[in-house]
């Protein structure tokens, strides 16, 4: 994996400030869609198409239930996001913005379907983890 996850992160929140496409229920325009998108080269359209095969139905679903090794695409895209650093609980915190650690570091209350405390959360979580 040639980026780092902090650089992920900061790439994800300058496309989000730029206005690229976010759908909280969409499993590739989400903000663990998103971060998978950079981290793997993959289209929003792979990774949501390929959760749905698998009838995943959220990123937090499939970090606690499937993880399965199924072969699928979207056994790929979880593996490499568990490559890049982050842990199945780490996922489920990116997905609904609920790390209380980086909410604090916001400074704010954050809703997980919204566009800029996604952005707000991602810069967060970038420099939290440069500094560890």
């Amino acid at each position: 994996m040639s980026k780092s996850l902090s650089d992920a992160l900061e790439i994800v929140a300058e496309r989000l400030s730029s206005g690229a496409p976010y759908q909280w229920g969409h499993m590739g325009q989400c903000n663990c869609g998103h971060v998978a998108q950079v981290l793997t080269n993959k289209t929003a359209r792979e990774i949501h198409e390929s959760a749905i095969a698998q009838q995943t139905g959220e990123w937090t679903e499939f970090a606690n239930d499937v993880c399965s090794d199924s072969g699928a695409l979207i056994d790929d895209v979880f593996r490499d996001l568990l490559s890049a650093g982050l842990s199945r609980e780490d996922i489920v915190h990116l997905e609904n913005l609920s790390d209380p650690v980086v909410v604090k570091s916001v400074g704010r209350p954050l809703v997980r379907s919204d566009r800029e405390d996604a952005i707000a959360y991602m810069r967060a979580l970038a420099e939290l983890r440069r500094g560890r």
